[in-house]
């Protein structure tokens, strides 16, 4: 179960990475995202 829960989490979290990073500029900071703050907003997504 515990690995499960790991994977799921991993590939949610490389699903908002890659999500994220193909956005603009403008439009990262339009959500109040910027570059740098895209691994924090995947770790939260994952409850992290």
């Amino acid at each position: 179960m515990n690995i499960t829960r790991s994977l799921t989490n991993w590939r949610k979290y490389r699903q908002t990475i890659t999500e994220l990073g193909r956005m603009s500029d403008r439009e990262l900071r339009d959500l109040g995202i910027g570059r740098e703050d895209i691994r924090r907003v995947a770790r939260n997504a994952i409850g992290a």
